[in-house]
């Protein structure tokens, strides 16, 4: 009989095939995820035409979807925390892609409204709970790396939904677009097999066998036997999962990881709902318009593959506050106006830092909580920043009411910006879990050293 500490294992563990696996099923469902989040403002110069909708109005059609996406972020963090991750994540994709789909059959917008706050329940509880995953089996080396490549695909997606727009629109009507979000359904039964639980929950609910199954597809050199023992590991009990964020000095950190989540959202899904209608205001046609939408993600993409390894060298907060900074800059200037390719670097610039920045407070949240309560610290902070994405959609249409000079519209959006980036520098990281492991596994070897010392006595 063996003691078995599968952190332990996971950790040094070396990316392979299992890790590959869980990567790719993990990368098509954000990315379907990223697709929604483009996929209504693609669409939504064309609704407000054919259905005689006002800004306030469509503004309010779009936060309908988040406001479940707030519900679904709550409900299904703190489920994924006690039925396991694997089937929330299940649950979610058949949610969001079966209730999507259907949008392309409404004909009125109280239907469409209702089959987007459906999706939304699903959508919510998607990221928080793959990013819990993928960090319960990364390697300790990659974690951040991992989540954020991974997550790069809610960029990829809502730069998807525009060119999907572009190329189908035209021939096949605004509906076509929803279509394409029905595809994740084909997936769920070869999901159900070859996603793995979480190890928490594994260890929780006493399924040894599937998660020294596990372990030995992370290190094939290993064995287990029935009779070996897991490794108690210490963990923060409570009867409400959401009371643990705010213990061990960790309270101010989860409230200001919650500002900022609600900041990061307001920016996102403000941009992503209304930058089409706004340049569309600005006297460019519609397939111009999406275009610029297509740079917003685009400088997503580049821009957390970009700074990506900075976040694994310098930490997380060191990168994600400047790129706030900068972003607000490039939304303030953007008001201004100026040539096209000016204007295209502004948008790329504002897309790495809403979009993008958005990917690495996920993966941030991630190593600062413990595995215990990842998915519920995950999607609390996630339902709560979803109220800033419903804001984002109102506050959007609610300017364009006003009628006011395009600069205020993107100042506004550059303050936001700013409190962001300050909300994140209030986050305390010598209280995170991985650094205190860390420490612990310094003091684990320095005693270690001083018994072999003593011995040589």
């Amino acid at each position: 009989m063996a003691k078995v500490n599968p952190n332990e294992i996971i950790n040094n563990g070396k990316f392979n095939r299992f890790h590959l696996i869980l990567f790719i099923w993990s990368f098509m469902v954000i990315l379907f995820d990223g697709y929604d989040l483009s996929v209504y403002g693609t669409v939504l110069p064309i609704l407000m035409e054919e259905w005689s909708m006002t800004s306030v109005e469509a503004g309010t059609i779009g936060s309908y979807g988040l406001f479940g996406m707030m519900f679904g972020a709550i409900i299904f963090g703190i489920l994924a925390d006690r039925i396991g991750r694997k089937k929330v994540i299940l649950i979610n994709t058949l949610l969001f892609s079966a209730f999507t789909l259907l949008c392309a059959f409404a004909d009125n917008g109280t239907t469409f409204a209702i089959y987007r706050f459906i999706a939304g329940l699903g959508l919510g509880g998607i990221m928080p709970n793959v990013a819990a995953l993928i960090t319960d089996y990364a390697p300790r080396s990659m974690k951040v790396k991992l989540v954020s490549i991974t997550l790069v695909s809610f960029a990829v997606g809502g730069a998807l939904a525009p060119t999907v727009g572009v190329l189908l629109i035209n021939n096949f009507g605004w509906q076509s677009v929803f279509w394409v979000a029905g595809l994740p359904l084909l997936a769920v039964p070869f999901m159900a097999k070859q996603l793995p639980e979480s190890t928490s929950h594994l260890i929780r609910t006493g399924r040894k066998e599937e998660l020294f199954a596990n372990l030995s597809k992370i290190n094939s050199q290993l064995t287990f036997n029935k009779t070996d023992e897991i490794e108690e590991v210490k963990v923060t009990e409570t009867k409400v999962p959401v009371v643990g964020l705010f213990k061990e000095n960790r309270a101010l950190s989860t409230v200001a990881f919650w500002l900022a989540f609600f900041c990061a959202l307001l920016m996102v899904y403000g941009l992503n709902t209304w930058l089409p209608k706004l340049m569309i205001e600005a006297g460019y046609g519609l397939n111009s318009s999406l275009t610029f939408l297509i740079a917003l993600q685009g400088g997503a993409v580049i821009g957390i593959l970009a700074l990506s390894p900075l976040c694994e060298k310098y930490g997380s907060k060191r990168v994600i506050i400047p790129s706030y900074i900068a972003g607000a800059i490039a939304l303030a200037l953007l008001g201004f106006g100026g040539n096209t390719v000016y204007i295209f670097i502004l948008i790329a610039i504002a897309g790495a830092a809403t979009t993008g920045s958005q990917v690495f407070i996920q993966a941030y949240v991630t190593s600062f909580y413990p595995s215990q309560m990842r998915s519920t610290a995950l999607g609390v902070a996630s339902g709560v920043g979803r109220l800033g994405g419903m804001t984002g959609p109102i506050l959007g249409g609610f300017l364009l009411t006003l009628t006011v000079p395009n600069f205020v519209n993107f100042m506004i959006f550059s303050v936001v910006g700013v409190v962001a980036a300050i909300a994140l520098s209030l986050v305390a990281d010598r209280y995170s879990a991985m650094n205190i492991l860390a420490k612990e596994g310094k003091q684990t070897d320095s005693s270690k050293g001083k018994e072999v010392a003593a011995s040589l006595e």
